[in-house]
């Protein structure tokens, strides 16, 4: 069986990361999966083969395209540990709670970016998390990156333009989204992304403002990775 096949969507990698450790970092499962999904021809045609045996670094690719250095991100946070809305997660079942933190540690809420650092510059993973009209949230992740390359401005401007040899990878947005299996985040031709919750332009908080709106974000998160999962696994069943 080919070893893409292996992939099991239902995995948290919790289970397999050492007490007190990230599994974006040390589950060697995720890893694996990551080596497996993205190993794989680029839209231009070249193969973005990944390997796990350069010292210090989570997955590497070096060929005529570039040399770039990937790590692992759990993109879908539940916001379990944000103080600002501590009030809103507490009126949250912690039944609930547990089940989000599940899925968003199967491999369709995970992705791989860009690790290297630019001298002592934030790496692209860094300023999702903290930048305040992001605060980790994939949806506007995806959007920032859809402006990235429909050359339109967008909180995370400066280290996508940073990364831009990663990005130039994909040639475009719709390559990008299908490279990534990220079809589900998006409009059906690609012309806008589906965002978890209403979405102003970045004019203000990204934290859900209510119990009521933090249910719907969670609603739409966990939609969307039990469908990327859903991709993924039919994704792996046309490699046999």
């Amino acid at each position: 069986m080919n070893m893409r096949c292996q992939i099991d969507t239902h995995f948290d990698f919790r289970s397999d990361t050492p007490p007190g450790k990230d599994p974006d970092a040390f589950s060697p499962t995720l890893r694996r999966y990551h080596q497996f999904l993205w190993s794989k021809p680029l839209p231009g045609g070249v193969v973005f083969d990944l390997v796990d045996t350069t010292a210090q670094v989570y997955l590497h690719h070096h060929s005529e395209m570039g040399e770039f250095f990937l790590s692992s991100d759990s993109v879908v946070p539940s916001f379990k540990r944000e103080p600002k809305i501590a009030h809103i997660i507490d009126e949250i079942p912690a039944r609930e709670l547990r089940a989000f933190n599940k899925i968003g540690y199967t491999i369709g809420g995970m992705m791989i970016f860009p690790g290297n650092r630019g001298g002592r510059k934030i790496t692209l993973n860094g300023a999702r998390g903290f930048h305040p009209r992001i605060k980790d949230r994939f949806d506007l992740t995806v959007e920032c990156i859809r402006r990235y390359y429909n050359g339109e401005n967008s909180p995370l401007d400066e280290p996508l333009e940073r990364y831009a040899d990663f990005f130039n990878l994909f040639e475009d947005f719709r390559g990008y989204v299908e490279f990534f299996l990220l079809q589900d985040m998006v409009a059906e031709d690609f012309p806008s992304v589906k965002f978890f919750m209403p979405f102003d332009g970045f004019k203000t908080s990204p934290l859900p403002a209510s119990k009521q709106a933090y249910l719907s974000y969670k609603q739409h998160a966990i939609d969307f990775i039990q469908a990327r999962n859903r991709r993924i696994q039919e994704f792996c069943s046309k490699q046999i």
